[in-house]
């Protein structure tokens, strides 16, 4: 009986240890950021129609982004919430527009960008469910990941977030595949049930290069079945150069309706507070203009200054529009144009 005894504390003592060494806990991580921004079109009206930085001589707001995470043992979570018209109705369509007068998007009252949980089944393999940041495109919501602060084409016509599940299995630091099954673009509840299969290849082949081959095929945020390849990459080629890439085809419906596109990003770093960058882009619209297609050219020159948490971005912008596609206006609000420029002035805080 006393053996039986011991054997039980041994093996209860065993199980314990085994049970606190997979359910160590990290501390809670806190992390977020804050911006505002000044933006002046020469038009004198805001005429370039790409995500955010919306508003003409004005001081505005962009967002209030705080982001929760946490892991214990092989479990963790994401949770981001946003506030403000960049982190609200200007990125996460939602049913609460359909109350508000005139589906004023400012009005938008859900914030969740992000709200996952992860589990580790063993070093390589790991599952993801949840409401996600899209892995399709180059750029992002939050103003702290992307170089400048006005977004390009490609992300403002691609989607935003991905709600679904997905596996990742990585065969070395080198390499990893994503797949996953989600709802229609940019919806947290799907409404049509889940619709669209995606994956994602990451490769890595020297220090400094990473590169993601994307595929998106399902529901987009319209309703039409669309198909998206998405080309991602970046290379920090010396400690001062860095040249970014992504390229992306979709086709839209039955039609043939979508964009193919491609941006490029060199940036170079005077030092590690003073940085200058470029953005250019070429998007074409399948189409759009009578039939044909419509082609934009875009040149984005940004500056990235720091101090402490703090980074201010001035930045200039030409968008070339030949076919008159988006619309463009000259200052007196009526007689079309192909070009439109702007100079934008932000303030981003990271923590």
């Amino acid at each position: 009986m006393k053996l039986r005894s011991l054997f039980t504390l041994a093996t209860l003592t065993i199980a314990s240890a085994t049970y606190a060494q997979e359910t160590t806990e990290a501390p809670l991580q806190i992390s977020g950021s804050v911006d505002t921004y000044f933006k002046y079109d020469f038009a004198k009206a805001p005429n370039i129609k790409t995500s955010f930085v919306t508003d003409q001589n004005s001081v505005s707001l962009g967002m209030v982004d705080l982001a929760l995470k946490k892991t214990t043992g092989k479990a963790s979570f994401v949770g981001e919430l946003s506030f403000g018209p960049r982190g609200q109705g200007q990125s996460i369509p939602n049913g609460s527009l359909a109350s508000t007068a005139g589906g004023d998007v400012s009005a938008s009252s859900f914030h969740i960008q992000n709200l996952y949980v992860n589990y580790a089944f063993t070093d390589k393999f790991t599952m993801t469910a949840g409401y996600m940041g899209t892995f399709i495109g180059y750029e992002v919501i939050s103003p702290v990941a992307n170089f400048n602060y006005s977004t390009s084409y490609l992300f403002s016509y691609g989607p935003f977030q991905n709600a679904g599940v997905k596996g990742t299995y990585a065969f070395s630091d080198k390499v990893s595949l994503m797949l996953g099954l989600f709802n229609e673009w940019n919806s947290y509840s799907a409404s049509r049930g889940v619709s669209s299969v995606g994956g994602q290849l990451m490769v890595s082949p020297v220090k400094g290069w990473t590169a993601y081959i994307n595929g998106l095929h399902g529901l987009d945020a319209y309703g039409n079945y669309s198909t998206i390849v998405d080309l991602t990459t970046s290379y920090q080629v010396t400690e001062k150069v860095k040249i970014g890439l992504n390229a992306a085809d979709l086709s839209a419906g039955s039609d043939n309706f979508g964009y193919t596109g491609v941006a490029l990003y060199p940036q170079y770093a005077f030092s590690p507070a003073v940085a200058l960058g470029v953005r250019a882009e070429y998007m074409n619209f399948k189409g759009v203009a009578g039939g044909d297609d419509a082609s934009v050219l875009s040149g984005t020159l940004s500056a990235n200054i720091k101090a402490g948490g703090l980074t201010f971005i001035p930045e200039v912008r030409f968008d070339n529009d030949k076919d008159f596609s988006q619309s463009f206006l000259k200052s007196d609000g009526i007689t079309p144009t192909k070009s439109a420029s702007q100079f934008s002035l932000a303030a981003v805080y990271a923590f």
